[in-house]
């Protein structure tokens, strides 16, 4: 594939320095374009009408001293691009991408009758994208990337007739709407890129694409269409890389092997259907296979193991079955991520897997499949990622021996497995020295939290909820330095809350920032813009047995966002000090033994979105302003000695509902918790995506 760096080293060969200066019709344009920026970063005090404007900042001559390129990304420049540099008659290249330019852009540019390389993605354009009067005659643009701006509006169609020189055309994350149009091939023979991707395109993916016989990249995944894949696609030999994720695309994908040279198929989140293809096995140079999320069915084929140059493999979340030993993995040298989550395959996990030694991430969660973890996997020396959660897994102490020898391991999912089991004793298990996430949750273990935990000194996420572990929290939990989500929810934990979680370093820090880490295996939709995994700073030990009083250092953990100490034996009053955790969205009280009033300091916390203090033994009043009254009646319901305007008991003359004495806009507060209420959403979200790993 011809790329645009290439494009833009040929174009700029045979620019020298110039043996001429620009003329002053080129100045005059220039200039008219520099007066349309409110910012230009000191552009100005090289560009002025006492030099020749070939010395200028950002602009190239040709031989002749006439512009050739005018390159100034990455340049901080706001303001409109003036229709000026359409003027400009020798100008072969215009690079404005990565700055904060505004308005249109102008057709001058698109219909210059020299411009080559057209480049202005990264910007905050808008509007549409014009089409060319169909008496323009044919243009010598080759490159065009408009991508990243906030075009709207109906997609050209009749444009592209009068490129019969294009080559790449990026319009990717903009928000076009209409149909694809068909025209691209239609006047230019050597048109090899197409992205489309990140817009509102809609309709049935056209034909006529599969006259585009130098087509490498054809990319238009996470928009609106619909309908199959058209058999012409199939009948373009030349493409490399495929992708067409987040659609509502329907039909079998049986014509796709008959792409010889494909690199990339990245068909994932749609709604296909059919079984993966025997003939997969002739694609010779794939390196990159995402189907998931679609409705795929049947057995994974033999010849599978024929792509021998697979680095990616994501089938997860669709109906696929069978036995996976029918599959020979140890052809799959290259393997790097293999994720085949939430399907049907049974059997043991096959021992053919453990000889893809690259393998760097690997996830079988909630399959079918049977039998204790085999000590072969302790040959992927690379491995960062396991996730093999609900897999019907048997022996824990064994699985954690096995395990501590992938000595990489970084994330562990290994929960709803060793259902009833017993926790391992502390002199059995050692290593995971690396471990920064650690999931063993529901699985009803017994037995009480282990001390060899306190050697993961890299953890930062625990979650060991739902099961049946007892006694105390253990003082040394306050030594994982790293430690900032931690939930040990519905368990039969006893004991009062230990001053060692209330002296946790990660949740006592002022940076409440989420901790970020990107995850080997995606859990965005789709593997061409993977992001990154993002957790907030939680404390969730409800459901338990604790007693006492909740602690007043509780007012330490300043970086908290959830606190949860719900369903507990808790008694005493609520502290005052909780108000120190002014970044809370998230306080969850209800079912203890909590007595006395509701602090008035709690309306201080402006953030929380979720608030819970309900089946209590509080009185006196609901406060009737401030951010505790924008919750429902649900959240106090169960107490009662509490009144309020939202609960039955209301309130006498002598038990008037708190007013604060700041001088506060209720309106305002109400909109903070509004605003909040959204982001918090996202939180849940987080918290709940964490457990289907």
């Amino acid at each position: 594939m011809l790329s645009y760096g290439h494009v833009l080293v040929l174009l700029l060969l045979p620019f020298v320095s110039p043996a001429g200066s620009c003329t002053e019709q080129e100045m005059r344009s220039l200039l008219q374009f520099l007066a349309g920026l409110s910012q230009d970063i000191g552009l100005s005090a090289s560009w002025h009408n006492s030099t020749d404007c070939c010395s200028w900042e950002g602009i190239t001559c040709s031989r002749e001293g006439t512009v050739a390129e005018v390159s100034l990304a990455s340049r901080s420049l706001q303001g409109h691009i003036s229709p000026s540099l359409g003027d400009l008659t020798s100008l072969v290249c215009l690079n404005l991408s990565h700055n904060s330019l505004s308005g249109g852009l102008p057709l001058e540019l698109v219909s210059s009758s020299s411009i080559v390389v057209l480049d202005v993605s990264f910007n905050r354009l808008t509007g549409g994208l014009g089409e060319l009067p169909s008496s323009t005659p044919h243009r010598p643009l080759q490159v065009l990337n408009i991508s990243s701006n906030l075009f709207t509006g109906l997609f050209p169609s009749n444009t592209w007739e009068m490129m019969n020189n294009l080559i790449t055309l990026n319009a990717s994350n903009n928000s076009f709407t209409g149909p694809i149009p068909t025209s691209f091939c239609a006047s230019a023979p050597s048109f090899a890129v197409l992205e489309l991707s990140y817009n509102q395109f809609s309709g049935r993916i056209p034909l006529g694409l599969g006259n585009c016989s130098m087509l490498t990249l054809l990319s238009a995944g996470h928009n609106n269409l619909i309908g199959a894949l058209p058999d012409d696609i199939f009948d373009i030999t030349s493409l490399k890389h495929l992708w067409f994720p987040n659609n509502q695309l329907e039909g079998s994908i049986i014509g796709i092997t008959k792409l010889k040279n494909l690199v990339t198929i990245d068909l994932g989140e749609n709604r296909l259907n059919g079984s993966i293809p025997n003939s997969i096995g002739q694609l010779k140079t794939l390196e990159k296979l995402n189907l998931e999320y679609n409705n795929m069915f049947g057995e994974l084929p033999l010849t599978l193991g024929n792509c021998t140059k697979l680095m990616t493999m994501n089938l997860g979340s669709n109906n696929l079955s069978g036995d996976l030993d029918n599959v020979n993995f140890s052809t799959l040298g290259n393997l790097r991520s293999l994720d085949l989550i939430w399907n049907n395959f049974t059997g043991t996990v096959p021992e053919s897997i453990y000889s893809c030694r690259n393998l760097t991430a690997l996830r079988l969660s909630y399959n079918r499949f049977h039998g204790q973890l085999s000590e072969k996997i302790g040959n992927l020396k690379y491995l960062t990622f396991l996730s093999l959660v609900g897999i019907s897994l048997r022996n824990i102490t064994n699985a954690l021996q096995i395990l501590q020898n992938c000595r990489t391991l970084t994330t562990l999912f290994i929960g709803y497995n060793f259902i009833h089991e017993t926790m391992p004793k502390d002199d059995e298990i050692y290593g995971f020295e690396n471990l920064r996430v650690f999931s063993l949750n529901d699985c009803s273990l017994t037995g009480k939290i282990p001390h060899w935990l306190s050697k993961l000194t890299n953890l930062e996420m625990l979650f060991l909820y739902n099961n049946k572990l007892n006694g105390p929290v253990p003082y040394w939990v306050s030594s994982l330095n790293f430690l900032f989500h931690i939930d040990m929810s519905n368990n039969s934990l006893s004991g009062e809350i230990p001053l060692a979680l209330v002296e946790m370093p990660m949740l006592q820090t002022g940076n409440v920032a989420t901790k970020t880490f990107e995850l080997p295996i995606s859990r965005s939709h789709s593997l061409q813009y993977r992001i990154t995994s993002s957790f907030p700073k939680v404390l969730n030990l409800g459901i338990n047995n604790f007693t006492g009083m909740i602690p007043n250092e509780i007012g330490h953990l300043k970086a908290l966002l959830l606190l949860n100490l719900s369903s507990n034996r808790l008694s005493g009053k609520i502290p005052d000090s909780i108000y120190n955790l002014t970044n809370l969205q998230v306080l969850d009280l209800s079912r203890n033994n909590l007595n006395g009033t509701i602090p008035d300091a709690l309306n201080e916390l402006h953030f929380l979105s979720v608030f819970n203090i309900s089946n209590n033994d509080l009185e006196g009043s609901v406060p009737n302003v401030g951010q505790l009254s924008t919750f429902p009646s649900n959240s106090f319901e169960g107490n009662p000695r509490l009144c309020g305007p939202m609960l039955t008991q209301h309130c006498d003359a002598t038990e008037t509902p708190f007013v604060s004495t700041k001088h506060t806009n209720s309106m305002i507060v109400f909109m903070i918790s509004f605003g909040t209420f959204f982001g918090v959403g996202v939180l849940y979200d987080q918290i709940v995506l964490s457990r289907f790993f």
